[in-house]
């Protein structure tokens, strides 16, 4: 596949484009969220709006296996390779479907944005600043960020260590959808002066946590989606989709997300290493879990919201920055109508990001398109 360089991108560069007044995200809106279940690979099938498991502790100390077998790194891509993005599109169109997205500039996973705040701040990259690639689509004025992971998902050998995250889920967290493989969320929000719809996985919720004057919109929608056994039977065809989608679950407010992580006893986490991951999600919950040897203790949840705000306002001059290179990228793959394609590259070697319009083909099926117009009524065969 041939590709035209349009432009590379320093961060010295930047510097010059630093106009953003205010840095901070803002009008965070829950849009929809979805499970995966465990499915033939020729049958991808997602659970709307589905639910992530209940965080439910143990009373005493928990000795853990250690991690093994397969694990996803990138499960939306290791599912549906065929269109990694096709589950946001369906899950919020059944949500909300009258949502606007010819009024979104970016729809991106999380890990997309983390990468570019890597190449703004390479100190913030836990393992340094390594190459990456992200696929662009531009469709009218919204620009879709599709991750490109050489692996979607790896194998864990017996004779390997690679922690205990995954069994302290398990043991941890109660799964609330038979078969679930794992949640993702769909939230938007203002930043830079730009809409953004970002998609992220989930680690669990904390049960007791009310609605917040922010999580107003959800009310409405947890009426819609609370959906019984009985309604999940309902089936639904769409053209030019290998996607199944089950209706179940509810959708939670924002303030009983939760993201865990564990490490050894004598290797602390500090906040600031997580801290962007949680913020670009508006994550309000964390446990950070210790173990000896794979043993835990009794772990417990910490509200980091006003950890987040501190950090947003401490890492002020780096967010202006990611504003500003997005606003780049924006302008640049817009440009003269727009190109169908692009693909964002980090080169560590030379140390820039280079833009690159390339002859790739539409990404989603053709019936997605139709969200721009205001036309999409349908959605994918519905697993029963």
């Amino acid at each position: 596949m041939s590709q035209t360089l349009i432009a590379d991108i320093s961060r010295q560069s930047l510097e010059k484009l630093n106009n953003c007044k205010q840095a901070t995200i803002a009008d965070v809106r829950l849009l929809s969220s979805y499970n995966w279940i465990d499915a033939p690979k020729d049958s991808p099938t997602i659970v709307v709006p589905g639910i992530p498991g209940r965080w439910s502790p143990p009373a005493r100390h928990r000795r853990l296996p250690k991690d093994s077998g397969m694990v996803y790194v990138n499960q939306n891509a290791a599912r549906h390779p065929a269109s990694p993005m096709e589950p946001l599109f369906r899950a919020v169109h059944i949500s909300q479907p009258a949502f606007d997205f010819s009024s979104v500039d970016i729809v991106t996973d999380r890990n997309s944005l983390r990468k570019l705040l890597s190449f703004i701040n390479p100190s913030s990259a836990r393992n340094g600043l390594e190459a990456f690639t992200i696929n662009i689509e531009v469709v009218q004025n919204t620009v879709i960020f599709t991750r490109d992971t050489k692996l979607t998902y790896e194998i864990i050998g017996k004779d390997e260590f690679r922690g205990y995250g995954h069994q302290f889920e398990k043991a941890y967290t109660t799964r609330n959808i038979i078969g679930s493989t794992g949640h993702n969320r769909i939230i938007s929000y203002n930043f830079g002066g730009h809409k953004l719809v970002v998609r992220h996985d989930l680690s669990g919720y904390v049960p007791g946590k009310t609605l917040t004057t922010n999580d107003d919109e959800v009310v409405e929608l947890l009426d819609s989606l609370s959906l019984s056994p009985k309604k999940r039977a309902s089936t639904e065809a769409g053209p030019g989709s290998k996607l199944r989608v089950r209706r179940e679950g509810h959708l939670l407010p924002r303030a009983s997300t939760l993201e865990i992580k564990t490490r050894a006893q004598h290797k602390s986490l500090p906040f600031n290493d997580i801290a962007a991951q949680l913020w670009m999600s508006q994550t309000p919950n964390l446990v950070r879990a210790y173990h000896r040897g794979g043993t835990f203790s009794n772990p417990e949840v910490e509200d980091v919201t006003a950890k987040l705000n501190r950090w947003e306002k401490d890492n002020r001059s780096h967010l202006k920055r990611l504003a500003a290179l997005i606003g780049r990228i924006l302008t640049l793959v817009r440009k003269d109508g727009g190109v169908s394609g692009a693909v964002l590259q980090y080169n560590p070697t030379l140390d820039r990001l280079s833009v690159w319009k390339t002859e790739k083909g539409r990404t989603l099926p053709e019936d997605i398109y139709l969200l721009w117009r205001g036309r999409l009524s349908v959605t994918p065969p519905t697993a029963k």
